[in-house]
């Protein structure tokens, strides 16, 4: 990444999907019922062996790394409350996302991260404003439908995952960029045959901060939307999405150039009976192929990036066995200095062992590839076996 010496590589980890992206978080706990106002609470724990082969140029680099840590969702617990006042439906949620690696040197400094912090005002006739803090628009339902949500996925040694203290890199990078928590004022309408819409204001980024004359500045708030259909065909249940973003930041540094941002992410799931078929994917400009809010704020181009996932999924009893390949071609806007193609194949095994308990056995291969020079290529294959408690 351009400019990229101090991207806080705890930040890299940061990273996933609680209420509205989670699949678990439906399995809450009712603490509080009465009048017309709830309070609940909802959690997800997890843990994976993990051991990793890696490859890449430098022999100092080459070993195998075991470790014990989460899987591609951190820890987290959650709490939402809910209040109908006259015609209007109140609520709120926060969650606050745990890692359970907090040793050598991180001593027992555990990072707590607030990635939810918001409330909402809802009613049926004209739908929902939520403000505070919450996951971006731009690729949410990209990562939202990701069938290895619940597995570990990539960890490349390049972004510091293998060694990382925090949660692996699932499909992040190579299929969609994370939909980071953002400050936001969203506005979603009622789900109208199926149909949904949602527009939202959240906080702008720096993107060309490369100036110790000048200083970045974003005129305009950065804008997301997303519109969701899902109807019915042949048997088959579809959900299907559009999404997109737009920023545009300047510097007061004239030999400074104006960076805008721009991106789309779509994408279509098919479900019948146990099968599940997945297809998403992004085009973008300007914007890190990694982070929508550019974690680092690390100095982007407005050049290109492009990525797809492509996934399959068949679920007998309580088994669940999933097949992945996704990948990002970027131009120069990543973490390895220019141009790269990145690409990540998976197959993981879920069992349920009741609603609430699964285990997870997984192999993942990732790749890089850069476009200039072999000094940015990395291939590394790690095998996980973990379990995932929800309420």
């Amino acid at each position: 990444m351009h400019n990229n010496k101090n991207l806080p590589l705890r930040l890299l980890p940061a990273f996933v999907l609680g209420l509205g992206l989670s699949p678990f978080a439906n399995a809450e706990i009712m603490l509080y019922d009465k009048d017309d106002t709830t309070f609940s609470t909802d959690g997800y724990i997890n843990a994976f062996y993990v051991n990793s082969n890696v490859d890449r140029a430098g022999d100092q680099y080459d070993r195998r790394q075991a470790r014990v840590k989460m899987g591609f969702l951190p820890n987290y617990l959650g709490f939402n409350m809910g209040k109908q006042v006259d015609d209007l439906k109140l609520g709120a949620r926060a969650s606050f996302w745990v890692t359970i690696n907090d040793s050598q040197t991180n001593g027992t400094d555990t990072a707590i991260d607030v990635r939810q912090f918001y409330g909402t005002v809802a009613n049926p006739e004209w739908g929902e404003v939520l403000i505070g803090k919450d996951f971006g628009l731009f690729a949410r339902s990209n990562i939202l439908l990701d069938e290895l949500l619940a597995g570990y996925g990539q960890v490349s040694d390049s972004l510091g995952l293998v060694d990382g203290g925090g949660v692996s890199f699932g499909n992040i990078g190579s299929g969609y960029p994370y939909p980071f928590p953002t400050s936001q004022i969203t506005y979603r309408t009622p789900v109208m045959d199926g149909l949904r819409v949602a527009v939202g204001i959240l906080d702008p980024v720096d993107t060309n901060n490369s100036s110790p004359q000048g200083k970045a500045y974003q005129k305009n708030p950065r804008t997301e939307s997303e519109i969701t259909y899902q109807f019915e065909l042949g048997g088959a249940k579809i959900y299907s999405w559009l999404n997109g973003s737009y920023q545009t930041s300047d510097n007061t540094d004239s030999n400074v150039d104006s960076v805008t941002s721009k991106g789309v992410g779509y994408g279509v799931q098919a479900k019948m009976g146990g099968l599940s078929l997945t297809g998403s994917g992004f085009q973008a400009k300007g914007i890190n192929p990694f982070f929508t809010n550019n974690a680092g704020e690390a100095t982007l181009r407005n050049v290109d990036s492009n990525g797809y996932l492509l996934q399959g999924s068949y679920k007998l009893d309580k088994n669940r066995l999933a097949l992945s390949y996704g990948k990002t071609k970027d131009d120069g806007n990543g973490v390895v200095g220019s141009g790269a193609d990145y690409d990540t194949r998976g197959i993981a095994l879920f069992h349920d062992v009741n609603a609430n308990l699964t285990l997870v056995a997984e192999y993942n291969q990732f790749r890089i590839k850069g476009h200039d020079t072999s000094a940015q290529n990395e291939d590394t294959n790690t095998f996980a076996v973990g379990a995932v408690l929800t309420w």
